[in-house]
């Protein structure tokens, strides 16, 4: 059970007592001053809040909600400011937690955009044509098979839209070589999955 020490010298557990909420000018105020148990005791008084509030906004969708709730965390850790009253503490809260939730769902979206063009890729070959779903999970797969920087490179340049000359600049290199290594990359990785999915054909 974590602790907030406040600037008076009392202290008060998060947690422990259901409903009860710490003194939030002085958890804000520590937390703008990089306090640990600070950070403990947020987390002790809202994780479970936040949770529950982002699955409401994701529909009971569990997966989706915890993954916004992580993003909207680190977001609380850069942007932390100090706040005179609960009420606008969560109020901004919720706006950082609706915010990471809409990011999350877009990059699903350009995820599973990027996985779509593969499965038609499979599609006009003449290969196995069964559910997305598993046409999904096998993609999925083969892209965490990639190297690291290989996958890197892929989500730069297809889940975030980042121009070639951006990401030629950050690895310093040419525009060219980057196309080149990008034409690597989905060769191999359709390679493996064409090959996948002929291994799974029955005969």
């Amino acid at each position: 059970m974590s602790e907030f020490v406040h600037p008076s010298g009392s202290r008060s557990a998060a947690g422990s007592n259901p409903g009860e909420l710490p003194d939030v000018p002085a958890l804000t105020r520590a937390m703008t001053k990089g306090d640990e148990m600070a950070y403990r005791t947020f987390y002790g008084a809202y994780f479970d809040r936040l949770l529950r509030y982002l699955l409401v906004v994701a529909r009971g969708d569990e997966e989706a909600a915890r993954e916004a709730l992580q993003s909207a965390l680190v977001r609380v850790a850069r942007h932390i400011r100090v706040f005179q009253d609960e009420a606008a503490f969560w109020s901004w809260l919720t706006v950082l937690a609706r915010s990471a939730f809409a990011d999350e769902r877009r990059k699903r979206g350009r995820y599973f955009a990027f996985l779509e063009r593969f499965r038609l890729v499979a599609a006009t070959e003449q290969m196995d044509k069964e559910a997305d779903d598993s046409l999904r999970a096998l993609l999925e797969q083969k892209l965490k098979a990639l190297p690291c920087e290989d996958q890197e490179l892929m989500r730069r340049k297809y889940f975030e839209h980042r121009p070639v000359r951006e990401l030629a600049a950050a690895l310093q290199t040419t525009g060219k070589a980057i196309e080149s290594r990008l034409s690597r990359i989905r060769r191999k990785l359709k390679e493996a999955v064409l090959a996948e999915l002929k291994n799974e054909r029955p005969g």
